[in-house]
């Protein structure tokens, strides 16, 4: 494993583009901090975003898994760019002459795949786990480690999204195509969504039996990981109950996601693995 991740971090080392936008993917995820900075002081109106509880453990966790993975797209433009190159370098034949196996090359790629992953992780338990301790109200060990399933969540969806891509890259060739198809895919899903709700809108809890559906496809799947934020906090579901809206439902990381993610992930790189098989280089 380690002899293939140093052939892949290798040929990143030279990458020029991969290193820019890696830089400014981590840029990104400690710019969440900046979020402490909100602040709003106008005459009597005073409002500071970090006094909300958003840096609250154990919601943190929840909080900025959620907007980081906002970010996921910057690690999938390496992705599909460092497939691109070794068709465009030509380092993918290369390499098979020079003894790699189709296997290993795959493997490869899903070793970095999920280094960036678990790199993003550890970078996002690190940042939040800091923004915590400065602003969390609730500083119990108990507390502070709890609901960290959400840390396991967004490391299954970085895995899953990006050997989606890495499958995308392998199919097209070529990596802006490869980030077109990805975001037709997501339309596809959008599109296909709103028909379930047009086509059982006459059918009792619709929006739930959708839901059902809906979550075996991929892109809707790793978004149900780690469900929005937002009407978790106390201060918006108080503004719901005052309008009489219910925003009351389960924000916890469900096994069946993970185990649909999962099997996602494995369908992603084996599709690879065949399509590079079958390919003729």
């Amino acid at each position: 494993m380690f002899r293939l991740l140093n052939i892949e971090f290798h040929k990143l080392k030279y990458n020029r583009a991969s290193k820019v936008l890696s830089i400014i993917y981590f840029a990104l995820l400690t710019s969440i901090a900046l979020i402490a900075a909100i602040k709003f002081d106008i005459g009597v109106i005073k409002f500071h975003l970090a006094d909300q509880g958003i840096f609250n453990f154990p919601y943190i966790w929840h909080f900025n898994t959620y907007v980081a993975a906002i970010f996921k797209f910057f690690l999938l433009l390496v992705i599909v760019s460092m497939m691109a190159n070794e068709y465009s370098n030509k380092t993918l034949k290369q390499n098979l002459i020079d003894g790699l196996s189709k296997k290993e090359f795959i493997l490869s790629k899903f070793y970095t795949v999920v280094a960036f992953a678990f790199i993003s992780t550890l970078f996002v338990f690190a940042v939040s786990l800091i923004l915590g301790l400065i602003y969390s109200d609730f500083n119990e060990l108990s507390i502070i480690f709890s609901e960290l399933e959400y840390l396991l969540a967004f490391f299954i969806k970085l895995v899953g999204f990006f050997s989606f891509g890495l499958f995308l890259g392998i199919l097209v060739k070529r990596s802006a195509f490869a980030v077109g198809a990805m975001l037709i895919w997501l339309i596809i899903e959008s599109i296909f969504k709103g028909y379930l709700y047009w086509s059982l809108r006459d059918v009792d809890n619709t929006s739930e039996r959708v839901s059902n559906i809906m979550q075996f496809l991929p892109l809707e799947a790793m978004a149900n990981l780690i469900k929005e934020p937002a009407t978790r906090l106390g201060a918006v579901k108080s503004i719901a109950n005052q309008i009489g809206e219910d925003v009351s439902k389960d924000f916890s990381v469900q096994f069946t996601d993970v185990f649909i993610v999962i099997a996602w992930t494995a369908i992603f790189i084996y599709l690879s693995y065949a399509l590079l098989k079958k390919r003729d280089l």
